[in-house]
């Protein structure tokens, strides 16, 4: 499994039950990596997309507590368990952990890689991904040239790699 993520400089990941930032080129590299592919998320997330539809194009896994939830075109699970049934039968390389907080926390060491889009910003988050410069087992692989926006926004794609994934 991967791990897909735009943090701002503190690793918040969103405001509002919305995203941080809108950057263009995040956002057209979010869509092409998870394009034809696995998305799993939590129902927060699933319901901070536009008419709070699934993503098209992509299986969508959305977990939540709650067990009378459903959603036209979602995979509805409700615990751990669930989604790694729900996972078993596709490559683990075509599946993303994609949001919000708490998925990322519960899925971070199940993961082998993560693609960050790093905000040189703060967005004044009230949500945050884990810190992987801060974890023991994650290592920054690659990182791209800083780009910045039309509106002066400074970014960088980073890959992290996992060198001690759990299995799920």
């Amino acid at each position: 499994m991967k791990l897909i993520v735009a943090v701002d400089k503190n690793w918040g990941i969103g405001r509002d039950n919305d995203l941080l930032f809108s950057i263009p080129e995040d956002m057209k590299f979010f869509r092409s990596t998870t394009l034809n592919k696995v998305v799993v998320m939590g129902r927060k997330t699933l319901e901070s997309f536009p008419n709070g539809n699934p993503l098209k194009n992509r299986i969508n896994i959305v977990l939540t507590n709650d067990k009378s939830y459903s959603k036209e075109g979602a995979v509805i699970v409700n615990s751990i368990q669930e989604v790694a049934e729900a996972v078993r039968d596709y490559n683990t390389d075509d599946v993303y952990i994609i949001g919000g907080a708490s998925v990322y926390e519960t899925f971070c060491d199940y993961c082998d890689e993560a693609y960050v889009t790093m905000v040189e910003k703060d967005g004044n988050a009230d949500k945050f991904m884990v810190n992987l410069n801060e974890k023991e087992n994650w290592e920054l692989k690659e990182k791209s040239e800083t780009k910045v926006t039309e509106d002066g926004i400074r970014f960088a794609f980073c890959t992290f790699r996992n060198n001690n994934k759990k299995s799920l």
